[in-house]
């Protein structure tokens, strides 16, 4: 069994930390040790049975203190890496951005795998020299999406595709409901889980909602109150939406919704995998994706959900009204939808996983 050290910038409820904390789950049971180096904010990496060690990081608005936070937090990063130095250790690095940890890995002979997520890093030279270093560092670079590793393969270095999947945990609750066969409340829900950023499609969404005003919308933004009473500040919010801060629990939003949307701006951020869109259809709920990424990858065109362009919103309007009204079509996605989820096991993803490592 190998001693994995895992690294991730900041810790909270969105998807990279959620794939992590997975990966960390698996390989804690096939017994292996894993220490953790992230930033203390509550999370999906909180509360796991590893080896913690906390390297302070928080979001700044400011572009200049945002990057002077990012290089303090990599200097205490690759401080703490060098401690392991007289260890068998394997230094495993989730996303592009702790790039200290693979100095320090590099720098004491340690095998350094990456797991990218992303591609739409700004600046760009920032992206540039975040790629050189994998590809100096790294031994491994795993990516999550076909669509991910043909945008963004990494000079020298060996790459391999790894699908996101859900916890045994989250399909086990999901399955359950399903069995359950529980008729969902009328109106017609329509949910999309995102961070607090335009390019996520926030204000398409609210665009939506007021487009069919028979319907219900809720957005849960990974974002606290006083931030969403800002951005909304100046909004005129219609009526059928409902807007809530960050979650630990997701499973009730699903449980009461009947579509979820992603509706990211590709222009500015390209989805890689998607892993709301997988929750959703876990639930058996059909979903609406970008028409390019790595959702495409996961949903089928008028098969389990659609892909459409984020600003189309009368194509969108058009297939919300289209599910909502024909509940044999809905309840054929539906189906379509549990069937699709099979392909992203968490088995197959820890297997995968310890394999690399």
């Amino acid at each position: 069994m190998k001693k994995v050290v895992c690294i991730h910038l900041y810790n909270d409820f969105s998807g990279s930390p959620l794939v992590l904390s997975t990966a960390i789950k698996g390989l804690l049971k096939k017994g292996n040790e894993v220490a953790l180096l992230t930033s203390g904010s509550e999370g999906f990496l909180s509360n796991l049975e590893t080896e913690n060690i906390t390297i302070p990081y928080e979001f700044q608005a400011n572009k200049f203190l945002r990057l002077l936070a990012l290089l303090y937090n990599q200097y205490l990063v690759f401080c703490e890496i060098l401690k392991f130095r007289k260890e068998d250790v394997v230094i495993y690095i989730n996303t592009l951005l702790p790039f200290g940890a693979a100095l320090a890995g590099k720098l004491t002979g340690k095998k350094v795998i990456y797991h990218i997520h992303e591609t739409s890093i700004r600046p760009l030279l920032l992206k540039w020299m975040l790629k050189f270093i994998v590809s100096i560092t790294a031994k491994q670079v795993i990516y999550v999406s076909k669509y991910l590793m043909d945008k963004e393969r990494i000079r020298w270095t060996k790459g391999k595709v790894i699908y996101n999947a859900l916890s045994k945990d989250f399909v086990e609750k999901a399955n359950q409901f399903v069995e359950k066969n529980i008729k969902k409340e009328h109106p017609f829900t329509v949910l999309m889980l995102c961070s607090l950023k335009k390019y996520k499609g926030v204000d398409q969404f609210v665009a939506l909602a007021k487009r069919l005003p028979a319907y219900r919308f809720e957005l849960v933004l990974n974002a606290t109150s006083a931030e969403i009473n800002d951005y909304f500040e100046s909004l005129d919010l219609p009526e059928n939406l409902i807007i809530f801060p960050k979650q630990s629990n997701v499973h009730w939003f699903y449980e009461r919704a009947h579509l979820v949307l992603n509706l990211s701006d590709p222009n500015q951020w390209v989805e890689t995998f998607g892993m709301t869109l997988l929750e959703a259809m876990t639930y058996g709920i059909p979903v609406i994706a970008p028409t390019v990424g790595g959702p495409i990858e996961i949903v089928k065109h008028g098969e389990n959900g659609f892909t459409f362009n984020f600003n189309h919103l009368g194509k969108i309007s058009d297939a919300i009204k289209k599910l909502a009204q024909n509940k044999s079509f809905h309840q054929q996605l539906s189906l379509n939808a549990i069937n699709r989820t099979h392909t992203f096991k968490e088995l197959s993803f820890i297997n995968a996983f310890s394999k690399a490592i």
